[in-house]
């Protein structure tokens, strides 16, 4: 147990530090929400399929395309501007039901 604990330990840091490597010499890709959520429907077939409130009033969603399999995740600022955060393939959706009491996660 202590061995599969660190080792999802190292993978974790792995890629916590492969993110931030990633992202440190990019510029946002920020613009006015509705330039956004065009961009993504017309360029790669994407829809809203989640969405959540973030710090400072920010909204974060996800978009995705059940036919292509892209997603994105955005974040909107109070101020209207909307940013790119993360993107991918192969996306799925899931009805995972909660684990019963005492069955852990």
């Amino acid at each position: 147990m202590k061995q599969q604990l660190f080792a999802l330990s190292l993978g974790f840091g792995g890629l916590i530090l492969a993110t931030h490597h990633a992202f440190a010499d990019a510029r946002p890709n920020c613009a006015e929400r509705e330039t956004v959520v065009a961009e993504l429907a017309s360029r790669y077939g994407e829809t809203r399929h989640g969405i959540g409130l973030a710090a400072n009033n920010a909204v974060m969603e996800v978009f995705a395309s059940a036919e292509t399999g892209t997603w994105t995740i955005t974040v909107t600022l109070a101020n209207g501007m909307t940013c790119l955060v993360a993107s991918g393939q192969n996306y799925e959706t899931l009805a995972e039901q909660p684990p019963g009491p005492g069955k852990g996660a």
